[in-house]
């Protein structure tokens, strides 16, 4: 018995000294600096090109107005950048999206919209051919560009597609365009209201549809999420007697199919597909001092923290992104006594 008891204790021994380090241990959220800003701060998007690049943005809430906030993530710290053009006026930043090797970003400066380009070069700026009332939301893939909003006229899409721009019309019933996302220059969604509630719209490069999405009753759409593979993922809330619960509407390359994870009230618009397959996204912490991850895996979701911050008071994540095998978060956080201002977090790396 002591001999095949001893076998035993080998074997154990010699399997768990085969299994990487990867595979044993479960990587939690850790801190990354940032730069200070102005307080207070708003955080608009965070995308990422790989694990060696991210760009963040946002606004100041300056004395005498917004001030654009853009921050670079070089795979090892956060910079603050301030040589975009018209990084010193009054404005804010909106969507950024990765165009291959470029970083794209809206730009709403001073009441004028423009797209704001970053390359291996430096900063240029690809001007909108009118001034809009609201710059709704942007997208932008190799080969094309959305820009959504209103002017005196009513809704307005606004498409480039490197030789210039045109104005694209929408189905009649469409009255107001919330978001617009793509896949590539032939494939691109958009989410507004009619008369008769939210629809979700369908660019096939030709002209724009209704996509006959089957959206729950008394429901609104957030973020649409496109993937390479064909599966859309469609997150929104739905409203039953004033109480909202989010919602999540696939489509699996056959057929549309909503679920109701765990997640209340939450806000999907940062929503994002991780390295592990799964959709993540933040949510309201019932932590004050730390954040609060929601892992949505089929049915199964599960909840993670990030890392214990002295004396905040409010912790918010806004925006995430899959950055090689991690994942980045970009937000704000308020210690007790001094306004919200930038922070970061990463899941392993």
């Amino acid at each position: 018995m002591n001999g095949l008891r001893a076998v035993v204790v080998c074997l154990v021994i010699a399997c768990a000294a085969v299994v990487s380090p990867a595979s044993a241990v479960t990587p939690g959220w850790s801190a990354l600096p940032v730069p200070a800003a102005a307080p207070p701060v708003t955080v608009s998007d965070l995308a990422a090109r790989g694990p060696g690049e991210a760009w963040a943005t946002g606004y100041e809430h300056a004395t005498d107005g917004l001030r654009p906030l853009v921050y670079r993530w070089d795979g090892t710290a956060w910079s603050r950048d301030t040589g975009f053009p018209g990084a010193g006026e009054a404005g804010w930043l909106g969507k950024v999206q990765f165009v291959g090797d470029e970083m794209w970003t809206l730009y709403n400066r001073s009441g004028s919209g423009a797209i704001l380009r970053r390359t291996a070069g430096g900063w240029s700026t690809v001007p909108l051919p009118q001034t809009l009332w609201t710059y709704q939301d942007f997208a932008a893939v190799p080969g094309a560009a959305w820009v959504v909003g209103e002017d005196d006229t009513g809704l307005k899409v606004l498409h480039y597609d490197r030789s210039g721009w045109t104005a694209q019309s929408v189905p009649d019933d469409v009255r107001y365009v919330m978001g617009i996302t793509a896949r590539s220059a032939a494939d691109a969604w958009a989410w507004g209201d009619t008369g008769t509630g939210t629809t979700v719209l369908r660019w096939n490069g030709t002209t724009w549809r209704d996509a006959k999405v089957p959206l729950p009753p008394d429901s609104n759409v957030h973020t649409i999420l496109p993937e390479p593979s064909g599966r859309v993922t469609v997150g929104g809330s739905q409203y039953t007697d004033g109480v909202a619960r989010t919602h999540l509407t696939t489509w699996n390359g056959h057929t549309w199919r909503t679920t109701y994870p765990p997640l209340g009230d939450t806000h999907t618009e940062a929503m994002v597909r991780g390295p592990d397959g799964a959709l993540w996204l933040p949510v309201r912490s019932d932590l004050a001092f730390r954040s609060k991850y929601a892992r949505v895996d089929g049915p199964r979701t599960t909840f993670s923290y990030g890392p214990e911050r002295t004396n905040a008071i409010d912790v918010r994540p806004r925006a995430l992104a899959r950055a090689g095998s991690s994942l980045l978060s970009f937000g704000t956080v308020e210690i007790y006594g001094s306004r919200p201002n930038l922070m970061s977090e990463r899941l392993g790396g």
